[in-house]
């Protein structure tokens, strides 16, 4: 094994998989000074992105990529990894609709790649794998295999990946100091390293994703507690986030369930180990059921205030993708609510996702959010993108037909709603027509 520290300018580091994962990995990479190779099957996709044109939304990232240079190669030849000395596992776990992992393009890739890994060459395992799965790999001497846990947030990726809080690292051997070109790398980010076994780093990132999902889901039960008792859950989240055992940056803010494939599969994770080791999991399934009653809220709501009366509606869309700042709308809460009505006509915007994405016969796309407002009777705001927070509510009265607002992550101000004469519905608000309050 080569034990001497390069510069790094000298080492080569290989992204295994140009996914969202791989590509925002590679960037972050290569801004600090790397030289990295790129590598997925895709010649199309390497070809888009050897001309700086990223096949993913995130902040920042266009200019990243121009920054980077020649610092940054992409190919579709698997050889080149030979040039590496560190070759991270980048590829995004495919899952199916009950969030199960599907491994085999995983297992596939590492092998492939740990053949074409010159002889003193690190492996690393960047993308999400079950407790078990990185010790299971024999095609890498263990001194020269890691799984790193990943910092993806769709939205924020890049700001994470240059900025992390701290490197979480999964080794055969946690006492062992770590490859020298590895540490050096890592160094490179100025934040903790944290080395732990495998399984123990495996198992932390599912931990990180449960405590965010039971964070969601207490401001999700308590806030439906607010509607029906006329509390206002904005006025508690302040007194919680002064709470040191909760903190600022805790996520207190309701919202339409578990959204996009990381927090889904770590929760069928958990919920698979214990049926194998038959503990209990009861409390698991309940964030579920908390989560699908929560993201049926939009449609429930509109049905109400709206739809058994005037089936024949036509309703605004604001935001397909499933969050802000992304292309994707995996578990996207937008695309549930819209096939949860298949019979209703809707009008579509949202700044990246064509409405031609989504697979709804009454679903027509536009290119302006006040464009989706005209004849529309309601208007349901499911993405909240930053740009929606710019349109003024008297605008938007002046241009639907109807006086219907749902807009359950609050983007409007609630109170210059009703003043514009608008039936304003939110999450967690004693203010909601239907509490019969305003």
């Amino acid at each position: 094994m080569t034990s001497t520290i390069k510069h790094a300018s000298d080492i080569i580091v290989g992204f295994a998989g140009m996914t969202h994962l791989g590509i925002v990995s590679a960037a972050s990479v290569a801004a600090k000074g790397f030289k990295t190779i790129g590598y997925d099957s895709d010649s199309q996709l390497v070809g888009r992105l050897s001309a700086g044109q990223p096949p993913i939304e995130e902040p920042d990232l266009d200019e990243l990529l121009r920054a980077n240079g020649a610092r940054q190669a992409f190919t579709n030849d698997l050889s080149r990894l030979a040039e590496c000395d560190i070759v991270y596992i980048s590829y995004d776990v495919p899952t199916d609709d009950r969030g199960q992992s599907d491994l085999s393009p995983i297992v596939g890739i590492i092998e492939a790649v740990a053949k074409a890994l010159r002889p003193d060459g690190i492996l690393v395992i960047l993308c999400q794998v079950p407790p078990g799965f990185t010790r299971g790999v024999r095609a890498v001497p263990p001194e020269r295999l890691y799984y790193q846990v990943e910092t993806l947030v769709f939205g924020r990726a890049m700001a994470r990946a240059l900025h992390p809080e701290r490197t979480i690292i999964g080794c055969a051997d946690p006492d062992a100091p770590l490859e020298p070109r590895y540490e050096a790398l890592l160094s490179a980010f100025g934040c903790p390293l944290i080395p732990m076994s495998y399984e123990s780093a495996e198992l932390c990132k599912i931990a990180i994703n449960c405590c965010l999902v039971s964070s969601i889901s207490v401001a999700n039960t308590l806030a439906e507690l607010c509607e029906n008792i006329g509390a206002e859950w904005s006025e508690i989240v302040p007194a919680l986030k002064l709470d040191a055992r909760i903190g600022p940056s805790a996520y207190l803010s309701p919202g339409l369930g578990i959204a996009g494939g990381n927090l889904e599969r770590d929760l069928a994770t958990v919920i698979a180990l214990s049926e194998r080791f038959e503990t209990d999991a009861g409390i698991v399934r309940a964030w579920i059921d908390n989560s699908r009653r929560r993201r049926d809220w939009v449609r429930r709501t509109i049905m109400t205030a709206l739809l058994r009366e005037k089936p024949e509606a036509t309703i605004a869309v604001w935001g397909l993708a499933y969050k802000e700042n992304t292309h994707s709308v995996k578990n996207s809460p937008s695309v549930a609510t819209i096939m949860g009505l298949p019979e209703t006509r809707f009008v579509a915007h949202d700044p990246v996702v064509r409405a031609s994405a989504i697979s709804h016969a009454r679903l027509t796309g536009v290119d302006s959010p006040l464009a989706a407002l005209e004849g529309a009777d309601a208007l349901m705001i499911l993405t909240p993108w930053p740009a929606y927070r710019r349109v003024g509510v008297e605008e938007i009265a002046r241009t639907m037909r109807g006086r219907i607002v749902i807009d359950p992550y609050r983007l409007l101000d609630p109170r210059a709603a009703a003043a514009a004469g608008l039936d304003y519905y939110t999450l967690g608000s004693r203010h909601n027509p239907s509490a019969g309050i305003l």
